[in-house]
C-alpha cells in the first residue's frame, strides 16, 4: 500500500476527519468525510459556495486530523483545486449519498488534492509514524 493509500484508508476507516483551514489569523474547523485516491492523490471535496473554498483559495495550508482505534492521523500540506471531471466524477462515485447535493458538472462541486503532504501517525503507546506524499 503506498503512502496516500495507506492515508486515505485511515480517514475512511474513522469515516469523519477534521479539516483546519485559516481565515485571516482565525483558525477554522469542521468535520469532512469524503476521501479519495485517484491519480495517485489524495482528494477531498467541497462546495465552492462554502466559506472552506473561499479559505482554501485564499491559503492553500491546511491540515486534516482523524482519530480510528486509539490511533490519529494529522495530514499538513496545501490543498489545491482540481477542476477537471474526472476526480470529480469518481469523488461522487465513491460517496453515493453526494449525489443528491451535487454533480460532475455542476459549478458548486470541488475536489482538492493535498500537494507537498506530510502524514503523521500517532498514539498514546507508540512512537509517531511520519510519511510524506
Amino acid at each position: 500500500m503506498s503512502n496516500v493509500e495507506r492515508a486515505c484508508a485511515f480517514l475512511n476507516e474513522a469515516q469523519t476527519y477534521y479539516l483546519a483551514t485559516a481565515e485571516g489569523d482565525q483558525p477554522r474547523v469542521r468535520p469532512f468525510g469524503t476521501a479519495l485516491v485517484f491519480e495517485d492523490r489524495l482528494y477531498i471535496q467541497t462546495g465552492k459556495v462554502k466559506d472552506v473554498s473561499k479559505q482554501l483559495a485564499a491559503n492553500p495550508k491546511a491540515e486534516i486530523c482523524a482519530f480510528q482505534g486509539g490511533k490519529w492521523i494529522r495530514i499538513a500540506g496545501e490543498l489545491i483545486n482540481d477542476d477537471r471531471r474526472e476526480p470529480k466524477a469518481a469523488m461522487l462515485e465513491s460517496h453515493p449519498s453526494l449525489k443528491a447535493m451535487y454533480s460532475a458538472d455542476d459549478d458548486n462541486t470541488q475536489v482538492l488534492y493535498f500537494r507537498n503532504a506530510t502524514a503523521t501517525i500517532s498514539s498514546f503507546t507508540e512512537a509517531p509514524e511520519v510519511f510524506s506524499f
